[in-house]
């Protein structure tokens, strides 16, 4: 149908109804403004104000204290999971001092405990851990080649903290990692041959999985 000429009016059509391909919005804009704001690496205050409390709490049980003097930590940990978790009012729990500590990796209630009584300065990131048990892995094992190190340590971390990795390594599925983003094929093969089986064999043996998670 012609649209009207200037100064027309089609029969049944309020002159007043805008065009339809345009859209005019005359109420309050909803969103006002955007503001970005980073969280370091401690946590929200709230998370930290959370694992102050726990740390306050257990630095004035006199048992616990006297306990983790005597480096008796069955004993500390036993007690802390049967006598401070899950109290009210706080409701402390592993998990939640875990997120509190906004570590990129599973602490454990030793470790937390630790730090609380300044027996450790901090926690350690989950790469730094790497860097430790791959130090000792070829500290043990004392590699020939040095140039094959990088080869060694990098599929010494794919197969502690990967878990399709090392399924893949475990079912001994190795032309699955021609497509594996992790830890590729041609990875695989710059690992000397003893380490192949090796590696795998010692992470079992000597590394917890569980605090890389």
């Amino acid at each position: 149908m012609p649209r009207p000429q200037r100064g027309q009016v089609r029969k049944g059509v309020d002159e007043r109804a805008p065009y339809l391909g345009a859209y005019q919005h005359l109420g309050q804009d909803a969103l006002v403004e955007i503001r970005e704001e980073r969280i370091g690496l401690e946590g929200m205050r709230i998370d930290r104000m959370f694992f102050d409390r726990f740390a306050d709490a257990v630095r004035r049980d006199e048992i616990i204290a006297e306990a983790v003097e005597a480096g008796q930590w069955d004993r500390v940990i036993d007690y802390v999971n049967r006598e401070v978790f899950d109290k009210p009012e706080e409701y402390y729990t592993l998990d939640k001092l875990r997120r509190a500590a906004a570590v990129d990796r599973r602490l454990t209630l030793r470790e937390i405990l630790e730090k609380v009584f300044d027996l450790i300065p901090r926690f350690k990131s989950k790469d730094e851990l790497l860097e430790e048990e791959v130090a000792k892995f070829v500290a043990d094992h004392k590699p020939a080649l040095a140039e094959s190190i990088p080869a060694i340590k990098t599929f010494f971390k794919a197969y502690v903290t990967s878990g399709g990795t090392r399924d893949i390594i475990d079912r001994r599925h190795f032309p699955v990692l021609a497509t594996n983003a992790v830890f590729s094929l041609n990875d695989f093969r710059a690992v000397p041959a003893e380490y192949r089986t090796l590696i795998p064999e010692y992470v079992k043996d000597y590394v917890s999985l569980n605090q890389f998670v």
